[in-house]
């Protein structure tokens, strides 16, 4: 197998490859650090590099294949961390360049699990600005771009990450979503994203602060990769405000078994904010086809998100003010954002109208298993392309283009990007599942059983190879 070749095998495939000692850690982490030296520079993919950290690990676990044949699921197994976590030693910025020096004291419980589970960390990747945004172009840092077209973004805010897997520099990602952030960059890189259920993957050691809507998640080429980094990141740390039992059987199990038939209800319209583009009906409705080929019952209909749109709004950016950064060191949008956050008494409210529509979501559900919908209302946006409108019609155009994201976000459920298909462009196309509260394991299956019957894995992007 060639460089080319290793870079883009899935990271469960690269595990093998390291028991059987057909590649070492070594080589894998040279491969990718020298792509990423090659490659970087017009994709902004990354942040910082630990180069001579993950050499020195690589070295250590190369060594150790020697001694010992009980190793970690994921040993040798080169990933990206995004630069909104925290890693003991290294730069976290948050996408703000008055951070620069800001080096982390800690690790982030999910970096703690991704080192246990033996990944090897290359770097810190790409994000918006405290990762409000959807694309990933923070001042003072290259802007992350899109390796199927660097005319475009990337997605935000986990938009390095999946710039990083897409482009094959890395195996595999961690990203965050608190709004879309891990399934609109998986979407617009043609990747598998992954938003778990609330209350399954820890924050600690750090606080909760926006209700429950953001969680940390795996990025990856297939659903058994991104199923298996589930499986490493999840469970309950003494503290945590909202917490799962574990499942019953692996998540990486649920991407090897067949689901039964199930109830999918789908739309391509979001109810109050309009249609999606015909790109992302194309990519609904051929999905649609496909699974009632496979003998599932499908409906078209979708839950009333209208009473959502106010109070998301307003907690989600009371993660802004919330950060601790003074109003001048942000960039015009987010300063736009601190200058709208209201009282506690108003967010206190937001939080408690969001809880009664997401009751009403959640409702939907009683006769439904899955519900399909496009990840973003409309094709991704071009590099800067809305970097000359006011902070309000920045705002309104997010708020437009992101809208089937954060429903799921508000119910705490879990949703999965797949890809499957492009357009003229040559841009991806993706669906997003949603399924039931806490049931990650029947979107994985579904998840797996489109990416069956669509293979996508053979696909890269020619910027990459």
């Amino acid at each position: 197998m060639n460089e080319v070749d290793l870079a883009f095998t899935p990271a469960l495939e690269l595990a093998q490859l390291i028991r059987r000692r057909e590649v070492s850690p070594l080589e894998l982490v040279e491969i990718y650090l020298e792509r990423i030296g090659q490659l970087n520079p017009q994709l902004g993919s990354y942040f910082t590099l630990t180069a001579q950290t993950a050499i020195e690990d690589a070295k250590a676990k190369t060594e150790l294949l020697t001694t010992t044949s009980e190793l970690p699921p994921f040993f040798g197994v080169p990933i990206s961390i995004k630069d909104l976590n925290a890693v003991a030693g290294v730069t976290c910025t948050y996408g703000n360049p008055a951070l620069i020096n800001n080096i982390a004291s800690y690790d982030d419980v999910v970096v703690t699990k991704i080192k246990q589970a033996g990944f090897i960390i290359l770097g810190k990747t790409a994000t918006s600005e405290l990762g409000s945004l959807p694309y990933s172009e923070p001042t003072g840092f290259p802007p992350a771009r899109n390796p199927w077209n660097l005319e475009y973004t990337p997605g935000g805010s986990s938009g390095g990450a999946a710039a990083a897997v897409a482009a094959g520099l890395c195996a595999v990602a961690q990203g965050s979503d608190g709004g879309g952030s891990i399934r609109g960059p998986a979407a617009c890189c043609g990747l598998v994203g992954l938003k778990p259920s609330r209350g399954r993957v820890s924050k600690a050691p750090v606080g909760e602060r926006l209700a429950g809507i953001a969680t940390n998640g795996p990025i990856a080429r297939t659903v058994a990769d991104a199923a298996a980094l589930l499986d490493v990141m999840s469970g309950y740390v003494t503290g945590d405000p909202y917490w799962l039992p574990n499942p019953e059987t692996s998540f990486f199990t649920a991407s090897q078994t067949k689901p039964s038939s199930l109830r999918i209800a789908f739309d391509t319209s979001i109810i109050p904010l309009g249609e999606a583009d015909t790109n992302c009906q194309q990519g609904v409705r051929e999905t649609v086809k496909l699974l009632e080929e496979l003998g599932h019952q499908v409906e078209q209909k979708s839950p009333d998100f209208s009473g959502l749109v106010e109070p998301f709004q307003i907690v989600w950016q009371a993660g802004v003010a919330a950060s601790g950064l003074p109003v001048e060191a942000l960039q015009p949008l987010n300063r736009w954002l601190f200058a709208r956050t209201g009282s506690v008494a108003e967010y206190l409210q937001a939080v408690a109208q969001m809880q009664v529509v997401a009751r009403q979501i959640v409702a939907f559900f009683d006769s439904v298993d899955v519900l399909i919908l496009p990840v973003y209302l409309h094709s991704p946006i071009r590099v800067g392309e809305w970097a000359n409108l006011s902070p309000e019609e920045t705002f309104q155009n997010i708020v437009q283009w992101v809208a089937p994201c954060p429903p799921a976000n508000a119910t705490g459920q879990p949703a999965i990007a797949i890809p499957v298909g492009f357009d003229s462009k040559g841009l991806p196309i993706s669906v997003q599942l949603i399924g039931k509260p806490a049931a990650e394991a029947t979107l994985i299956s579904l998840a797996a059983q489109i990416e069956a019957a669509k293979p996508w894995i053979r696909h890269r992007p020619s910027f990459a190879i």
